[in-house]
């Protein structure tokens, strides 16, 4: 018979084991607020007025 000690370490592999092969998503993050912005050659011209777009499925 197996020591308790074994049978919780080969659990825990398993777990492990199965952790990594379960795909995962990654989700684009925005950059981080402290970086400094670039300016732009439109930066300074106006901006154009901005619609909304509404989408009935």
């Amino acid at each position: 018979m197996l020591d308790a000690f074994i049978i919780e370490e080969i659990k825990r592999r398993e777990r492990n084991r199965e952790d990594r092969e379960r795909p995962a998503v990654e989700l684009p993050l925005p950059a981080p607020p402290d970086r400094p912005r670039r300016r732009t050659e439109t930066e300074d011209e106006e901006k154009p007025s901005r619609g909304v777009v509404v989408i009935d499925l």
